[in-house]
C-alpha cells in the first residue's frame, strides 16, 4: 500500500503535523478546499476508518515510498458485465409479457388506463390487439355489441367524446393506437383526464353546442366506466411545450405507464429475432428455419442502411424472399435501403 506523510494539515480543526498514514486517494480539490484521503488506523479515536485531511497545497504532503501525485493508487469501479443476447431477449420478453398481463387487466376493468410507449414497428399494437380480439371473441359468438374498439389515425375532440360515450359501460375498452392527435390537443386531453379521473365516479361533459351529438342522441354529460389504452411512439418527457407536457404529466399520473425501452438498434434486432424464434413473425410464409435466419442476418448486416429496423421491414423482406428465391437480396437493396 502507498504511504503518505502529512507535513501540515488539519482534521476536524485538529492539527496534523508530520504524521504518516496509509493512502486511500491522493491530493484533490473539493468544495471546501484541498485534501487527501487516508486510513485512520486509530490516529483519531471514535472517527471513521477513512478520513479526509485538509491541506493548503500539495507541498504539505510527502509520499514516503517513492510515489508521486501522478502515480498514486486510484480506486475505480469495476467495468459493468456485458449483457448477452440471451439475457437481453429475456429482458425484452419480460416487458412484452407484462404488456399482455396489463392488457388483460384493462379488459377486465381491474386497470382503468394504460399508456404503452416504444419505437415504431416492435409489436406494441400486436400484443394489445391479441388480447382485445380474445375479449371480443365471445361477443361475436353471442351476437353482442363488441366491448372494445381500436381507434387508429386521427380523432377530433368531439369524435373522442362520441367514442368514449359509445364504450362508457364497465368492461368496455377503447384503444387509441398511434392516435397522437388526441394527445396533442388541449380539449381532448381535458376529456381524457375526466374519463380517467381517480375518483369513484368519472363524469365527462361537453357543454358546447353540437348538432352531431343531438343527431346521435348523445347527452352533454355522462359517466364513463370503461378503460382506455394508449399506444404511442411519443416520449412524454421529451415534449418541448411546457403547457403540453403539464397536460401529459396529468394524464400519465392517471395511467399505468409501460415503456418497452427498445431504444437501441441491438434491442430492435433482438426483438425481431425473438419473434421469429417463437414462430410468429414468419408464420404465414412457411419458411424453413434457415431461410428465416438468412433474412434476420441480412437485416443485421445492413442495419445501418435499411430505411427502418422493425418487424414491418422483416415482413417486407420476407415478401421479396417469397417472390424471388434467387434475387431477393438485390430487390431488398433497391427497395428497402436508403441511397448510399
Amino acid at each position: 500500500m502507498s504511504a503518505i506523510r502529512v507535513v501540515n494539515g488539519t482534521y476536524r480543526n485538529k492539527p496534523v503535523r508530520n504524521q504518516e498514514f496509509v493512502l486511500v486517494s491522493g491530493f484533490q480539490t473539493g468544495a471546501r478546499g484541498n485534501y487527501v484521503t487516508v486510513k485512520n488506523d486509530g490516529a483519531f479515536p471514535n472517527c471513521p476508518d477513512t478520513i479526509r485531511i485538509s491541506v493548503d497545497n500539495i507541498s504539505d504532503i510527502e509520499y514516503t515510498n517513492g510515489m508521486t501525485q501522478e502515480n498514486t493508487v486510484k480506486f475505480e469501479k469495476p467495468a459493468p458485465v456485458a449483457e448477452t443476447d440471451e439475457q437481453a431477449m429475456d429482458r425484452i420478453r419480460e416487458r412484452f409479457d407484462i404488456l399482455h398481463e396489463m392488457t388483460k387487466a384493462t379488459v377486465t376493468g381491474d386497470i382503468r388506463a394504460m399508456i404503452v410507449s416504444g419505437p415504431p414497428g416492435v409489436g406494441k399494437s400486436f400484443g394489445v390487439e391479441q388480447e382485445i380480439d380474445k375479449a371480443c371473441l365471445f361477443d361475436k359468438l353471442a351476437g353482442k355489441r363488441l366491448r372494445a374498439e381500436v381507434v387508429k389515425g386521427s380523432a377530433t375532440p368531439i369524435g373522442l367524446y362520441q367514442t368514449l360515450y359509445k364504450y362508457s359501460d364497465a368492461n368496455c375498452v377503447v384503444v387509441f393506437d398511434d392516435c397522437d392527435s388526441i394527445l396533442l390537443d388541449d380539449v381532448a386531453l381535458n376529456l381524457l383526464k375526466g374519463a380517467l379521473d381517480s375518483g369513484k365516479k368519472r363524469t365527462i361533459s361537453w357543454l358546447s353546442e353540437s348538432s352531431a351529438l343531438r343527431r346521435e342522441g348523445i347527452p352533454d354529460r355522462f359517466e364513463f366506466k370503461g378503460s382506455v389504452i394508449f399506444i404511442t411512439n411519443l416520449k412524454f418527457d421529451q415534449m418541448k411545450s411546457q403547457k403540453l407536457r403539464d397536460h401529459l404529466d396529468a394524464l400519465q399520473s392517471r395511467c399505468h405507464y409501460l415503456d418497452l425501452t427498445l431504444d437501441t438498434m441491438r434491442d430492435k434486432l433482438l426483438r425481431i429475432r425473438q419473434i421469429a424464434k417463437d414462430g410468429v413473425l414468419f408464420a404465414d410464409y412457411e419458411f424453413e428455419p434457415a431461410v428465416q435466419d438468412d433474412i434476420i442476418e441480412f437485416m443485421n448486416t445492413n442495419k445501418d442502411r435499411l430505411r427502418e429496423v422493425s418487424l414491418r421491414m422483416a415482413l417486407k423482406i420476407a415478401d421479396l424472399r417469397k417472390m424471388s428465391v434467387m434475387n431477393w437480396k438485390r430487390l431488398a437493396e433497391t427497395t428497402c435501403m436508403k441511397a448510399a
